[in-house]
């Protein structure tokens, strides 16, 4: 039985929000850069926007989560001029949250290792980033949102420091990662995975993250400027969310998340399959809990046509 929070799915959830001006019209959002460090002498590259520079009065923390693909700001900061429609850090900034992301390491502007930054690494990485959020903020508490692996970063996460986690947002998530065609299709690379740290990462493979499963349900010119944006940091990613995905499922269980956590999906997304994250949600033991479906939508779903229609259940699943 599906508790208080019920499954959407449908029409309802395609109406468009609102539309925000354009970043020419609005200078209202203030940004920092931050370094968290591991151990072994490891810099973690951690991003942080909010509506108006700090005043000493606390907002809630929204936390983003990168996937396996692409860092951070390709991912929740993307720039295209003459739009701000495609950056989910100033939309959630806008709504009165202190937004917060990183790169994991391995990727973007964080130390490049010989690790493969696999899902436990990247919980390692939260922490130190979260000890960054608590010094600047004061808030020991973060809503988080995370994307594909991303979401399983986060559940992750969440499962080993309950206490520092508010609403979740998994997006995109696997749980055993049954009745998945890519996740298939991509374990024939496992032995790969097994011996490799890195994997080659193209601007076509880039590409395909918005198309292999229905193309034409993101912009091509948003498309090519999250390849632009990402590619500057070279040609490969770590190999270690792949490999947890293809050989080590489940690595997040239910029965150990007690957060309100939030699963979100793409209508047309060949990695999370609704009888996998169905059989996830039922087990989750905190009963505000919530599965929505984002019809019109593949894997992707932060810059995708369809982003307006997320933003919108984002929004009212972090008010609570």
């Amino acid at each position: 039985m599906l508790e208080r929070r019920t499954v959407l799915t449908g029409t309802v959830l395609a109406a468009a929000m609102t539309r925000p001006a354009h970043a020419a019209d609005t200078p209202d959002i203030w940004s920092a850069n931050y370094t968290a460090t591991k151990p072994g002498g490891i810099n973690l590259a951690v991003y942080r926007k909010r509506l108006g520079a700090p005043d000493g009065k606390p907002r809630p923390v929204m936390f983003f989560v990168h996937g396996s693909s692409a860092s951070a700001l390709p991912s929740f900061d993307l720039a295209l001029l003459g739009r701000d429609d495609l950056s989910i850090m100033n939309v959630a900034a806008r709504w009165g949250y202190d937004v917060w992301t990183m790169d994991h390491e391995g990727y973007g502007r964080s130390t490049r290792t010989d690790n493969n930054s696999n899902i436990q690494s990247g919980v390692e990485d939260l922490k130190a980033a979260a000890e960054i959020v608590k010094r600047e903020t004061g808030e020991t508490r973060m809503h988080m949102m995370g994307e594909s692996s991303g979401a399983l970063r986060v559940g992750a996460y969440a499962s080993d420091q309950p206490d520092r986690v508010g609403r979740l947002v998994l997006q995109a998530f696997t749980y055993t990662g049954q009745g998945s065609a890519t996740l298939s299709k991509r374990a024939e690379q496992t032995a790969y995975y097994q011996t490799h740290n890195r994997r080659p990462r193209d601007a076509s493979m880039l590409n395909s993250i918005f198309t292999r499963d229905k193309p034409g349900l993101t912009d091509q010119d948003v498309i090519d400027a999250f390849i632009k944006a990402e590619m500057v940091y070279g040609d490969s990613v770590p190999a270690g969310t792949y490999l947890d995905m293809t050989a080590n499922l489940p690595v997040v269980h239910p029965d150990r998340l007690l957060a309100p956590t939030l699963l979100v999906s793409g209508q047309y997304d060949g990695i999370a399959q609704l009888s996998d994250i169905c059989d996830f949600f039922q087990k989750l033991p905190n009963g505000d809990k919530q599965i929505t479906i984002i019809p019109g939508a593949a894997h992707t779903l932060v810059n995708s046509q369809q982003r307006f229609a997320f933003w919108r259940v984002l929004k009212s699943w972090l008010e609570g």
